[in-house]
C-alpha cells in the first residue's frame, strides 16, 4: 500500500499529499504547542548550563561528571530522536508528543530530588528519552498543519518565540539557583509542561502517516545509542583516566564498531530509522552536515561560556543567565524575517552569511581574559553570535523540511534534530578533551615555585578546572598565586575552544555555499 500523509484539518488531500489549510486559530494553537514543547528541551539545556557551577559545587562533582550531567541527556535525546519521529508518524504525532511531555516532566522532578551526581545523571538520561519524543513532534506538527508556502514564516515564528522562552528560562533558573537551590532549575520545567499538555490535549489535532506502518528499527536505535555512548565516554573519560586506559580504548572500539554496524543495518532494513536514501538528496544531506558543524560549535562553546562567567569572571547564576539575553533577543527579532528569506531569496544566502557571522562571534568571544568586563569583553561576541544564528536557524529548518515529501515530515524532523543533538554531544565531549589539553600544562606552569605539598593539593583537583578549591591552610600569598594560575589556565583552554568553534562555523558556511539551494526561478 502506498503511504500518504493524513493532515489534521481536512481529510481531503490536495494534489495527493497536501490537505487544505487549517484555519488561522487552529494554526496559532499548533504553533503555541510546538513552541512551548520545544522550549521544554531548549530551556532545560540553557538552564542546566547556568546551574552547572552550583551543581558541581553542591554535589562535589568533577568537571567530567558535570559533562555527564549534560551528556546523559543529550546522548539519549540524540540517539532516540529518529525513533521519536518514526513513532509520531506511526502512532500519531500529537499522542507521542504528549507522551514525551509527560516523561520529561516526571524526569524533571527526579532531577530536582537527586542527592548524588549519579542519581542526577540517571534522571537526566530519562529526561533525554522524553525530549526525544516531544522535539521531533513539535516540528512535524507544524509541517502537517501549514502548507509549504507558509512554512518558512511558521518555522521563523517557531524559532523566534522558542528563543524568547529559552531566554526566560536561564533568567528564572539563575534566580532560583542563587536564591534557593540548583534543584529548582529542574523543577521549573513542571508548570511549563502542564501548560503544553493542556494546549495539545484540547487544541492540537492528530496527524499520522496512513497505510501500513513500518516496523520500528530497534536494532538501529540500540546500535546508535551504544555507538554514541562509546565515543562520548572516550572523549570525556580519556583526560581523567588516560588516553591509553583499557576502559577508554574499549569504549572507543565499541563506539566505532557500533556506529559501523548501525550504518550496515540501516542499509539492509526495509524501514530504517535513518533512511540513507534521504541523505542522497543534495540539499537534505548538505543541510544536515551544516547542522552538525554549526551546532557542534554552538553546543561545545556554550557549555564552557557559563563556567567562565561564573567561576572566572565572578558573575552570579542570575547574571550568567542574563548574559545570553542579547543572543536570544537578536534571534527573536530576526528569526521570522530570516525564515522569509528562503521564500524570497532562496536558502544559500542565509546559510552562508549566518554561519560566517556566527564564526565572527566566536572569534570575538575568544578575546576576553581574566577580570574582563561583560559589556566590552563578552557582549559584542554574544550579540554577533546571535545575529549569525538568527540568520541561519530558520532557513536551515525550512531547507530540511522542504527537501522531503510531507509524508516524511516526522522522520526528516527527527533526522535533523538528531544531527543537531549529536553535534552538541560530540562538541561538548571533544571540547572537554581540548580544554584538558590546554588547561593542565598552563596550570602546572602557573604553580611552579610553590611548595610540593601545595602543588599536589591543587593538581589532584585538576579535573574540577576553575572550580578548584584552595586549601584553607594555604597562606594568603600562595592562595592568590593558585587562584591566578587556575583562572589563567581555564581562560587559555576557553580561548582554544572558541577558536575551534569559529573554525567549525566557517566550515559550515562552506557547506552551505556548496549544497544549499539558491533562489527559485518563478514559473509561468
Amino acid at each position: 500500500m502506498t503511504l500518504t500523509s493524513r493532515f489534521p484539518c481536512d481529510d481531503a488531500p490536495r494534489n495527493g499529499v497536501q490537505a487544505t489549510d487549517c484555519g488561522p486559530a487552529q494554526k496559532r494553537w499548533v504553533l503555541a504547542a510546538a513552541i512551548l514543547g520545544s522550549s521544554l528541551a531548549f530551556v532545560d539545556g540553557t538552564v542546566v548550563n547556568v546551574a552547572l557551577p552550583a551543581i558541581q559545587r553542591g554535589l562535589q562533582a568533577t568537571v567530567y561528571q558535570a559533562q555527564w550531567v549534560i551528556e546523559s541527556y543529550a546522548l539519549l535525546l540524540a540517539a532516540l530522536l529518529l525513533v521519536g519521529g518514526a513513532l509520531g508518524d506511526r502512532y500519531g504525532r500529537r499522542r507521542i508528543f504528549l507522551v514525551g511531555v509527560v516523561v520529561f516532566a516526571v524526569a524533571s522532578v527526579a532531577c530536582a530530588l537527586s542527592r548524588t551526581v549519579q542519581q542526577l545523571v540517571a534522571a537526566r538520561a530519562v529526561q533525554g528519552v522524553g525530549a526525544a519524543l516531544l522535539v521531533p513532534g513539535s516540528l512535524a506538527l507544524i509541517s502537517a498543519t501549514f502548507p509549504e508556502k507558509e512554512r518558512g514564516r511558521a518555522f521563523g515564528t517557531w524559532a523566534a518565540f522558542s528563543g524568547i522562552t529559552s531566554a526566560v528560562g536561564p533568567l528564572l533558573g539563575g534566580y532560583l539557583v542563587d536564591k534557593f537551590s540548583w534543584s529548582w532549575a529542574f523543577a521549573v520545567n513542571v508548570p511549563l509542561a502542564a501548560i503544553v499538555m493542556a494546549i495539545a490535549w484540547k487544541h492540537v489535532p492528530e496527524s499520522r502517516r496512513e497505510g501500513t506502518a513500518p516496523a520500528l528499527d530497534v536494532p538501529g536505535a540500540v546500535l546508535a545509542t551504544v555507538g554514541l555512548a562509546g565515543l562520548v565516554f572516550f572523549f570525556i573519560e580519556a583526560p581523567a583516566q588516560g588516553w591509553g586506559a583499557p576502559a577508554v580504548l574499549a569504549a572507543l572500539a565499541t563506539g566505532v564498531a557500533s556506529l559501523g554496524g548501525f550504518l550496515f543495518v540501516e542499509r539492509k532494513r526495509a524501514s530504517p530509522m535513518l533512511p540513507l536514501a534521504l541523505l542522497r538528496r543534495r540539499s537534505f544531506a548538505g543541510a544536515n552536515l551544516l547542522t552538525l558543524l554549526l551546532y557542534a560549535a554552538l553546543g561545545g562553546g556554550l557549555f564552557f561560556l557559563p563556567l567562565n562567567l561564573v567561576q572566572v569572571q565572578g558573575l552570579s547564576a542570575t547574571a550568567a543567565g542574563a548574559a545570553l539575553l542579547p543572543f536570544v533577543l537578536v534571534m527573536f527579532v530576526l528569526s521570522r524575517w530570516a525564515g522569509g528569506l528562503v521564500d524570497r531569496r532562496g536558502a544559500r544566502l542565509p546559510l552562508v552569511a549566518g554561519p560566517l557571522i556566527a564564526g565572527a562571534g566566536f572569534a570575538l568571544l575568544a578575546l576576553p581574559g581574566t577580570g574582563a568586563s561583560y559589556w566590552s569583553g563578552f557582549l559584542p561576541g554574544i550579540a554577533v553570535l546571535g545575529l549569525g544564528m538568527a540568520i541561519a536557524v530558520a532557513p536551515l529548518t525550512t531547507t530540511v523540511m522542504n527537501s522531503v515529501q510531507p509524508q516524511d515530515a516526522g522522520i526528516a524532523s527527527g533526522v535533523n534534530n538528531a544531527f543537531s543533538r549529536v553535534a552538541g554531544v560530540l562538541g561538548i565531549a571533544v571540547f572537554g578533551a581540548l580544554m584538558a589539553a590546554a588547561f593542565e600544562p598552563r596550570l602546572r606552569a602557573g604553580l611552579a615555585g610553590l611548595p610540593a605539598d601545595a602543588v599536589a593539593a591543587i593538581w589532584n583537583q585538576r579535573d574540577r578546572l576553575a572550580a578548584i578549591e584552595v586549601p584553607p591552610a594555604m597562606g594568603a600569598q600562595a592562595a592568590e598565586v593558585v587562584r591566578d594560575a587556575v583562572q589563567q589556565a581555564f581562560v587559555r583552554g576557553y580561548r582554544w575552544i572558541m577558536v575551534a568553534s569559529a573554525v567549525l562555523a566557517l566550515a559550515s558556511a562552506a557547506v552551505g555555499a556548496a549544497t544549499a539551494p539558491g533562489r527559485r526561478t518563478p514559473t509561468a
